[in-house]
């Protein structure tokens, strides 16, 4: 575990790496009717056998342990996506870097930190891009890009594309108000190629345009 990672029985106390998300409580510590799997009254030497005062102290030291012992017998889970608690959750999204601020849904979180490798192995490229904002924000941008490719039979051929390097996105939401440009423009900023220079904005959904008439003069 790295400096900072939940413990047994602790908390993050935030929704988020970050602290930026709502405030989630961590339920694992000691709890009452949880047993030892390693009960210490049963490795103690035999003269403490029918000592009532070790017995006693022993079990006090097994209620501080079994969580210990729980979380330990089930650390695979803490490490699987799907079935990680969520303030545990909430730290592996900032370790395997996801482009996430934990304020998204429960199940958004997950399916990034399950698809985080895939997700680096593209990064810099247009499918990477696309990916990294539609994780983000549940929308497919539009990407227009100044690069291009094609193929000539002839010599000397007019090359593809601007040659002036540029990379626009544009994201398009029923309500533009409602997405943070900032965290759109962070986002893109992570997942472009680090070459490129790029606009981003916010657009409204085709569909919900105002219609355009063509009037008589």
């Amino acid at each position: 575990m790295s400096k900072g990672s939940p413990s047994a029985g602790q908390g993050t106390g935030n929704g988020s790496a970050n602290g930026t998300g709502p405030a989630i409580v961590s339920h694992r510590g000691s709890i009452a009717t949880l047993g030892s799997a390693h009960p210490l009254d049963e490795q103690l030497p035999a003269v403490f056998a029918d000592d009532d005062f070790a017995l006693r102290f022993v079990s006090g030291l097994d209620v501080v342990l079994a969580p210990v012992f729980t979380v330990l017998d089930c650390l695979e889970a803490y490490f699987t996506p799907a079935l990680a608690p969520e303030d545990f959750l909430n730290w592996l999204t900032d370790w395997v870097g996801t482009e996430l601020d934990g304020t998204e849904p429960l199940v958004l979180r997950r399916h990034a930190v399950a698809s985080a490798v895939a997700l680096h192995r593209v990064r810099g490229t247009r499918r990477g891009l696309a990916a990294a904002v539609e994780l983000a924000f549940g929308v497919r941008p539009e990407i227009t890009e100044s690069g291009g490719a094609t193929w000539s039979a002839r010599p000397l051929g007019s090359f593809p594309g601007n040659p002036r390097p540029g990379l626009h996105i544009a994201l398009p939401v029923r309500d533009p108000a409602s997405v943070d440009e900032h965290r759109l423009h962070a986002v893109v900023a992570a997942a472009r190629p680090a070459h490129l220079p790029f606009t981003a904005e916010v657009t409204t959904t085709p569909s919900l345009r105002e219609p355009t008439h063509d009037r008589e003069a």
